[in-house]
């Protein structure tokens, strides 16, 4: 091993044996109660798993068992898979499409773990959840609220590349197509409707559910409807990669390296972005961590899907660890004890007011799953 392996060695596994040690200090917070989605003061306050953010935290349950090959997770990852099973058999707070980011490091991670035949079954029945969601004119799942809302009936978001892996694995798991055809549709109509002739991003964007035609963009979260928000921007290229790994469609590939570009040259001096990709140096707006978190491992798993051969490759792997080497340096809770958060300097909504320059949990999830991609070859839950 050169030097520089050794020295990525190093600083990666100070970052993750952080990482676990924080997870063990919140063993008995958090038993069957969850961190909300953003801290407050940067501490997290144990609340009901109701949230679209429910899974993080158990996400990072599987990691810290997979990193240490210890049982001492087990007896809370048991009981989050029991609360995980009661809120789909309540069907609470699953009127969204992250039904596919909540049952996707549960079950999803816990059967690849594991091989239960429970949570084998848990994928499949929240896959059927999901599937209710589809407009079959449109190809698209809505992302909130009834089908017939008139506010949200044919809305698309991006976020959802990264719900689509729990039905393309759910047909594999039942050698039934017509969960990965809802899928590969949902993921076209996103390459063709969400991606902007500049390579960023519509946040949300509305189609017509009775003549499948687009409408309008728009944003939620974004700085304007015109704005490119980071954390969506990171879901994009991440998610489009994940829809290449399943259908082998090379248009995805594609897409998720133009998305890719964009980003990368929108990073001020530390690579650590801003909440919205609109800003850049020489600004007093907030940056966001977690979408740094997001787009490392989105980044990393683009360079591994590319040819040998592709010059990306390499340059995208660099890149990546660099933004990681940047996250672990200066923006973990290291030095503040009394959090029982991961990650600092992350925003959940800007607009909302909400979760601004705090942690957020799904920041401390992909935080912890680049590191553990950096560190090793990773069986990926996606």
């Amino acid at each position: 091993m050169d030097n520089s392996n050794k020295n990525l060695s190093s600083w990666v596994k100070d970052a993750l044996d952080y990482s676990v040690k924080k997870v063990t200090q919140n063993l008995d917070e958090f038993k069957t109660l969850v961190p909300p989605s953003a801290s407050t003061n940067n501490r997290y306050i144990a609340q009901a798993n109701t949230d679209w953010t429910g899974s993080f935290w158990i996400g990072m349950l599987h990691l810290a068992k997979e990193y240490t090959d210890s049982d001492k997770f087990d007896g809370v990852i048991h009981s989050q898979m029991a609360e995980f099973r009661r809120r789909l058999d309540g069907h609470i707070g699953l009127n969204t499409h992250d039904i596919g980011f909540l049952y996707t490091l549960s079950a999803v991670a816990n059967y690849k773990l594991t091989k239960s035949e429970d949570a084998r079954k848990m994928i499949i029945d929240a896959a059927d959840q999901l599937m209710t969601r589809y407009h079959p004119k449109a190809k698209i799942i809505q992302a909130w609220g009834n089908l017939d809302q008139k506010n949200e009936r044919g809305r698309m978001i991006i976020d959802c590349n990264m719900n689509l892996p729990l039905l393309y694995i759910a047909s594999r798991l039942t050698r039934d197509a017509a969960y990965e055809n809802v899928a590969y549709n949902h993921a076209l109509q996103a390459s063709r409707h969400v991606i902007r002739k500049d390579n960023s991003t519509y946040h949300t964007y509305y189609m017509d559910v009775d003549t499948g035609a687009g409408k309008f963009g728009k944003t939620h979260q974004g700085a304007t409807d015109d704005s490119c928000w980071a954390r969506g921007q990171a879901w994009a290229v991440y998610g489009f990669v994940l829809s290449y790994l399943y259908t082998g469609d090379s248009r995805f590939l594609g897409d998720a390296s133009k998305l890719a570009d964009y980003f990368l040259a929108r990073l001020p001096e530390d690579k650590i972005c801003y909440w919205d990709l609109d800003f850049t140096s020489g600004t007093d707006q907030e940056r966001d961590s977690s979408a740094a978190a997001i787009f490392t491992c989105g980044l990393l798993e683009l360079a591994k899907q590319l040819p040998l051969v592709d010059e990306n490759r390499e340059r995208y792997n660099k890149l990546a660890v660099g933004i990681l080497h940047s996250l672990a340096k200066s923006y973990t809770t290291k030095d503040i004890p009394e959090s029982n958060g991961l990650l600092l300097h992350a925003v959940y909504a800007k607009p909302d007011g909400k979760g601004i320059d705090e942690c957020c949990i799904w920041g401390d999830y992909f935080f912890m799953e680049a590191l553990m991609r950096v560190n090793s070859s990773w069986n990926s839950y996606w």
